[in-house]
């Protein structure tokens, strides 16, 4: 572990002289790279038109995030620095987004202009938003092969002359994948428990077929609305197959149909002019000199990392922050870092000298707030260590309001003291789901409030999510069980969770830090 997290530093942190990265932001994203003003105006643009185009073409329209809700894009110098921001076995990764409630990350690798096909890299990061864009837009599950599949038409969008852009363009990106990969047969392909047994670790087609099934039922004539209905029906609880079974027909059929379909020649996609896609002004600015040392350690900190990398990464980022004293972007990325490392007073002490600086450094209050939160449960007064870190971010929240992590911890303040939340208390967790829908651990936290309060119906629903979340580990596990419970609750009667924690002693619903990673295969 100690030499690959050295690895990654010195890679993040050697770069040319002249390398220097900008700031762009827009309505929907930040985007950190080291590029052209006139390339990164360019890709963000680029972006607010996709979300646009996701918008007509699925009729969902969503909320305007707060600034700090916003997704924000890193793009780094390759796809093995992506890689190892990565972790873990990471050889068919191309890209990931970590989804959290006003913390959203992408990391993708660096940005390039074609005149043909578009760059890899930017097919990869529009992936990772398409998941984003639809989490945000339902509270249902999707199945697996939906949601990479329509993850994939949405992808392989390209901007035309003049700024039009096309959607719906064949996933030439997956041409190898289709050609090459070992065949995912049509039932498994539908059924996430029939494919995580068919799946062994080989390079297979699931995202190529996926892909193909998404555009055949979007465009084909004789099977136009089927793709609603289906969703429609797994929305309501219907088992995937069993729906597809219900709205496709025979699904031999509707394999030999598929590939007469993608074998064609042509395909149909649509093409939206610049002028049925408004959209905002991208701003770019360059940040400090010391922010542009210390970015490469902010990147890899919030691609999450474990204690003891964040000890790796710490000397780097005090080194830096000493030598720029006095910018609080710098001190306020110092306290990341030193809360990362488990040093909660030290992040705290850099909080507060950041907002010396600038009282409106967000990004300050925040880390003040989670290390106060984290030690409070220490103090000699319990009560007033979570009222110290609840003032943290109630600060915050006076600086944005429609930030989702004050009011989460506005109400796990209460969960964590075993106190019964307020009402204020619970319409600020409700509010925070609102605002993030892709977060599942406040799905989790949802779910729980709700079933206490015999919502049983919405509770299963704040789960569903998370249950069929294939990156999400024990938590999903947990979901799964809970959601199985809730099955034979009555409705109106609160859930007995006392219960069920003896039952299930040491299982725990928490899981790996939330990732959706496009394959890069």
């Amino acid at each position: 572990m100690l030499l690959r997290v050295a690895a990654v530093v010195s890679m993040l942190l050697v770069t040319p002289a002249q390398a220097r990265w900008l700031q762009a932001e827009s309505e929907h994203f930040v985007i950190y790279a080291e590029d052209s003003e006139k390339d990164l105006i360019h890709f963000g643009e680029m972006l607010e038109r996709y979300h646009v185009a996701m918008e007509i073409l699925t009729g969902r329209e969503t909320e305007t995030p707060s600034p700090s809700n916003r997704v924000t894009i890193f793009v780094l110098g390759n796809q093995r620095e992506v890689q190892e921001a990565y972790g873990g076995d990471s050889r068919f990764i191309a890209g990931f987004y970590v989804p959290r409630a006003g913390m959203s990350r992408a990391f993708v690798p660096q940005l390039r202009k074609t005149g043909g096909e578009p760059d890899f890299s930017q097919t990869v990061l529009m992936h990772e938003y398409a998941h984003h864009f639809l989490a945000s837009t339902s509270r249902f599950a999707m199945p697996r092969w939906l949601s990479e599949g329509m993850a994939e038409f949405f992808a392989s969008a390209k901007q035309l002359s003049g700024d039009a852009l096309q959607i719906g363009r064949p996933a030439n990106h997956r041409a190898g994948e289709r050609r090459y990969a070992r065949p995912v047969p049509i039932r498994h392909m539908l059924d996430s428990a029939l494919y995580d047994e068919y799946r062994n670790g080989e390079f297979d087609s699931f995202y190529a077929r996926s892909w193909s099934l998404v555009h055949y039922l979007w465009f084909s004539e004789g099977r136009r609305n089927q793709l609603n209905a289906y969703w429609s029906a797994v929305s309501a609880g219907t088992p995937s197959l069993e729906a597809a079974e219900a709205i496709f027909g025979d699904l031999d059929k509707l394999d030999d149909d598929l590939e007469r379909y993608v074998k064609q020649r042509k395909l149909t996609a649509y093409t939206l002019m610049p002028e049925q896609l408004p959209i905002g002004a991208v701003t770019v600015s360059n940040v400090s000199e010391g922010m542009n040392k210390m970015l490469p350690i902010v990147a890899r900190s919030q691609s999450g990392v474990t204690r003891e990398e964040a000890l790796e990464l710490l000397p780097e980022a005090q080194k830096i922050a000493a030598s720029y004293p006095g910018d609080p972007r710098v001190l306020a990325a110092l306290a990341e870092a030193e809360f990362d490392a488990g040093n909660h007073d030290a992040a705290i002490a850099a909080a507060d000298r950041a907002l010396a600086y600038d009282p409106a450094q967000r990004d300050a209050l925040l880390q003040k707030g989670l290390a106060l939160f984290d030690m409070a449960d220490e103090a000699d007064d319990i009560d007033a260590g979570y009222r110290e870190a609840v003032e943290a971010f109630t600060a915050l929240n006076a600086l944005e309001h429609d930030h989702p992590q004050p009011l989460i911890h506005f109400y796990m303040s209460y969960v964590a003291r075993g106190a019964m939340p307020s009402p204020q208390a619970k319409q600020a967790l409700v509010r925070a789901g609102e605002l993030a829908p892709f977060d599942k651990d406040i799905a989790m936290q949802l779910a729980f409030l709700f079933a206490q309060e015999g919502q049983i119906a919405v509770a299963r629903q704040m789960l569903s999510p998370v249950a069929s979340d294939p990156h999400g580990g024990n938590r999903a596990q947990f979901a799964t069980m809970l959601m199985e419970r809730l099955g034979t609750s009555p409705e109106g009667q609160p859930f007995d969770f006392a219960a069920l924690a003896r039952e299930t002693e040491g299982v725990t619903g928490e899981a790996p830090a939330g990732d959706d990673p496009a394959d890069g295969g």
